[in-house]
C-alpha cells in the first residue's frame, strides 16, 4: 500500500517557529465579513438571500518567503557563483530536482550546535546500508524536529557545514533538507566560536557552500522520525517567486510500507 507522509510544518500564529524578527501574520477573514465584498459586486443583494447570510472565507498573511517549510535557492547563498555566475533563482530551478528517492541521515545522536563533517555521513550511510545516488534527496533528521512549536527550536539541531554540503554535492546530490530552523547550525553556537576566532567563513557555512556547488535546500521539515531510512521518494515541488530566493512547499514522502526498510 502506497503511503502519504505529510513532512511540511503548518503555519499557525503564535506557534514558535522562528527567532525574533522572522515573525508572519495571518488574519483570518470570516464568511459573512465579506459580505460586503459581494454587496459591491452586485447590486442590491442583501444578506439574507446567501446561504446561512454568508459569503466566503479567506485569510490575508504577511510572511517572508523563509517562513514555513521551503526551498532555499541558491540566490539565497548569494548574488553569484564562484565562477562568475549569476546564482539561479527559485523560479530557475529544474522541477525534476524536486521529486526523487530519498535517503534520511538520523543524527538526533548529536548534540545542538554540532557540526556535521563527511565522516559523519558515510558513517551513517554505512550503517542504514544505502549508497547516494545522484539527485537523491538527502533529508537530516535532528534533536530539532522533536521541538517544533518550542521557544528554543530555531536554536535546537546539528548543522550541516561547508565540508559536509561539498561531500553530498560532489556526489551529485543537487536537494537537501532538515527539520531543523536551518541547514546550518544554530547561531546561538556559531556567535561564540566567531567571537572567539573572528573567522567569517563559519557563517552560514552550509549555505555559502552553493556558490561553488550549486544546490537547493528545505528547511523546517516535520516528523522525519516518521520515515524510514531509505525506500521512499520526496516531493517538495517549490511554490514559482520570480527572482525569489526561496519558495513555500508541502513536502510529502512517498513509500511502499510493504518495501520501506526502517532502519533500527
Amino acid at each position: 500500500m502506497r503511503r502519504f507522509v505529510d513532512i511540511s510544518i503548518s503555519l499557525q500564529n503564535d506557534v514558535p517557529s522562528d527567532p525574533p524578527g522572522y515573525e508572519f501574520n495571518i488574519d483570518y477573514i470570516g464568511h459573512k465579513d465579506t459580505v460586503p465584498i459581494l454587496q459591491r459586486r452586485y447590486d442590491g443583494l442583501q444578506p439574507s438571500e446567501l446561504p446561512e447570510g454568508e459569503a466566503f472565507a479567506l485569510e490575508k498573511v504577511t510572511l517572508s518567503t523563509h517562513n514555513g517549510t521551503h526551498v532555499d535557492a541558491p540566490w539565497h547563498y548569494a548574488s553569484t557563483m564562484t565562477d562568475g555566475r549569476t546564482s539561479r533563482g527559485i523560479d530557475e530551478m529544474p522541477l525534476d530536482w524536486f521529486f526523487r528517492p530519498a535517503v534520511k541521515l538520523d543524527f538526533r545522536q548529536f548534540d545542538d550546535g554540532y557540526i556535521v563533517q563527511p565522516d559523519d555521513i558515510d558513517r551513517e550511510l554505512a550503517r542504514i546500508g544505502y549508497r547516494l545516488q545522484p539527485f537523491d534527496i538527502v533529508l537530516v533528521n535532528t534533536t530539532a524536529g522533536a521541538r517544533f512549536g518550542m521557544p528554543e527550536y530555531a536554536q535546537s539541531g546539528c548543522g550541516m557545514g561547508r565540508a559536509a554540503t561539498l561531500h553530498l554535492t560532489g556526489q551529485g546530490i543537487r536537494v537537501v533538507g532538515t527539520d531543523a530552523w536551518s541547514w546550518d547550525a544554530p547561531f546561538k553556537y556559531v556567535a561564540p566560536r566567531y567571537a572567539r576566532d573572528r573567522d567569517a567563513s563559519i557563517i552560514w557555512e552550509g549555505h555559502k557552500a552553493g556558490r561553488e556547488a550549486e544546490y537547493c535546500q528545505i528547511e523546517k521539515l516535520y516528523g522525519l522520525d516518521q520515515l524510514p531510512a531509505h525506500g521512499f521518494s520526496v516531493a517538495c515541488f517549490p511554490v514559482k517567486i520570480h527572482g525569489g530566493s526561496a519558495g513555500w512547499t508541502r513536502a510529502v514522502a512517498i513509500f511502499d510500507d510493504q518495501n520501506s526498510e526502517v532502519a533500527t
